[in-house]
């Protein structure tokens, strides 16, 4: 017992190993890199990579999105929905086009200083003033109602600027200041971008990252084959534990102890295989990462895989949680178990129990966290669920009136599992069908009868129940003997060949007592009737029965005892005799 308590102790360990290498994935994804620290702004925005609604005093519906350059997100912007996305793609055209021509600018003293990029803020005159472009003549693509904004222009020479964008009330709503100091803070954001896109390109951060990229895949490969390795030997303590449990082990205890150390096994195995689809993809989006030519990529594939990286930890927590569930309910079964001095035939009954609760509370337990990770999902997913489980609620209400039987089945299955009135693998007699329990749950019954049907019934209607295998059966057996027999010689005869019978090795075990001899029971047309009673284990008593009736015949045989088939009383009295 002691080893196993260690096993356990280990298995739970390796189960925390799990979730801290997990944890150390996502932190790896999530952490800051130089260039976001240099650029004082938020590198991906992993949790909403969409358009994000904003709450703005508008008729329409603001939005705001990243505007990327190298795959960093360089800056936000907001807009109405409709105008976003055109937005979004005027500003990067500008910004790409500067891009190229400020990488292409030689540095100005060639020791390696970069060239400036110069940002100009500039403010349109008022609408009254002669002196207001057209809006032809300024190239603006935005909405009328935004063109008397502050506006930034950038370029690589002051004689030839570009256009950059308008800052409209929706950006300075999105940072929480007025126009012009939004203006000035997207100003130093781009100017920061433009000096981190050309330092990326010098060969000593090149070759850094390249290092960086070497180191990390020599670390993935020795990860991968280590996992592999933990993985196989978990496979092959899976395959064990399997067979041990489809063997049934004699010992109670020990059969929940290995149901426990296969659903915590379970949990490994499946925290290793997902730890190493982590690690390569979160490798693979790290090394995208450290190159600006591959980081767009990187962000292409997160936000392809948005939905699939938010449901997947969310399906392997409810996942783990169930085989955690599981484990936890054999280990609670199994310390019941050890609290009671259970016999042999009670550590068969226990087992069908423990069988019969365990099956109906896994599903139990399954359900519920099905449930909540359902809800989990569709609350990552920005479902608003209050109205969901408001409608749940009410159709609940509106179907508890037509589901009244489905609501007595449940409380009637509750009570036959809680009061241990029969459980899988007992045979029962119920409506006057007798059969063998292969499933119970909540709301039904099936049991397989003798011609091999098998019946359901609700549990609604099960109401008088015989259980020919509670803890203990009984054969009960009838021997007519003739009238002209001496009946103290064949009671001695068969109690000699009950007694023997109870001795040997094979019936011995399945015989919980030596058969007992009532004596005559009946007279009748064949002529006497003894009954004898046999205690034996569950389900033991037809085929001991059977065995008993075997040697018995011959017995009486070897003894030249006649089993009468028919008396015919009308016979003269010789016939009676055997004359």
């Amino acid at each position: 017992m002691g080893i196993k308590m260690r096993q356990g102790r280990g298995s739970w360990g390796s189960i925390l190993y799990g979730m801290l290498t997990l944890a150390v994935v996502v932190a790896i994804g999530l952490t800051p890199t130089p260039a976001q620290a240099q650029l004082g702004r938020q590198w991906l925005n992993w949790s909403q990579p969409n358009p994000v609604s904003l709450e703005v005093d508008s008729d329409t519906p603001v939005a705001a999105a990243c505007v990327r350059l190298d795959g960093y997100c360089l800056l936000r912007v907001a807009a109405p929905k409709p105008e976003l996305n055109r937005r979004i793609h005027t500003i990067e055209v500008a910004l790409h086009q500067v891009r190229t021509l400020y990488l292409q600018t030689p540095d100005p003293d060639g020791a390696g200083s970069p060239p400036p990029i110069f940002l100009e803020v500039r403010q349109p005159p008022p609408p009254e003033s002669s002196d207001t472009p057209a809006p032809e003549a300024t190239g603006s693509s935005d909405p009328p109602s935004e063109r008397r904004t502050p506006e930034i222009y950038l370029g690589v020479d002051p004689r030839q600027m570009v256009r950059l964008m308008s800052v409209t009330r929706f950006d300075a709503a999105l940072k929480g200041v007025d126009v012009t100091t939004a203006a000035e803070i997207l100003s130093e954001q781009v100017q920061a971008g433009f000096q981190q896109a050309r330092w990326e390109r010098q060969p000593p951060y090149l070759l850094t990252q390249l290092g960086w990229t070497l180191a990390l895949s020599l670390g993935l490969v020795a990860l991968h084959w280590g996992l592999s390795r933990w993985e196989g030997q978990l496979r092959r303590a899976k395959e064990r534990l399997r067979d041990s449990i489809t063997e049934q082990s004699a010992s109670l205890s020990d059969l929940l102890d290995e149901r426990q150390r296969w659903n915590l096994t379970e949990a490994q195995h499946r925290l290793s295989q997902l730890a190493r689809a982590l690690f390569w993809i979160g490798g693979g989006l790290f090394i995208l990462s450290r190159f600006p030519q591959t980081r767009i990529f990187q962000v292409q594939v997160v936000q392809a895989l948005h939905i699939p990286l938010r449901l997947l930890p969310i399906a392997l927590g409810i996942y783990i949680a169930i085989r955690l569930s599981f484990a936890l309910i054999n280990h609670l079964a199994a310390i019941i178990a050890n609290s009671y001095e259970i016999s042999i035939e009670g550590d068969r009954r226990m087992q069908l129990r423990v069988r019969t609760i365990s099956r109906v509370s896994l599903g139990m337990v399954s359900l519920i966290w099905l449930g909540v990770g359902g809800v989990v999902a569709l609350s990552s997913l920005g479902v608003n669920i209050a109205p969901l489980l408001a409608g749940a609620g009410l159709i609940g209400v509106a179907l508890s009136l037509p589901a009244q039987s489905l609501i007595k089945d449940g409380i009637n299955g509750f009570f036959i599992i809680f009061e241990d009135q029969y459980a899988v693998g007992d045979v029962i007699t119920v409506h006057g069908i007798r059969g063998l329990v292969e499933k119970i749950n909540l709301r039904i019954t099936q049991i397989r009868d003798e011609e091999g049907c098998l019946v359901t019934i609700p549990n609604s209607e099960i109401g008088v129940i015989a259980n020919h295998s509670s803890r203990w059966s009984q054969a009960d057996i009838y021997i007519p003997i003739s009238y002209t027999t001496d009946v103290d010689r064949v009671l001695a005869l068969i109690e000699a060949e009950g007694q023997e019978m109870q001795r040997s090795q094979r019936w011995g075990q399945a015989m919980l007592a030596i058969p007992e001899v009532l004596g005559v029971e009946n007279f009748d047309e064949r002529g006497l009737t003894i009954r004898v009673w046999i205690k034996t284990q569950p389900l033991k008593q037809w085929e001991v029965a059977r065995e008993y009736r075997r040697r018995l015949k011959v017995a009486l045989d070897a003894a030249g005892i006649v089993i009468p088939a028919h008396i015919d009383f009308k016979a003269p009295p010789e016939s009676l005799s055997g004359s």
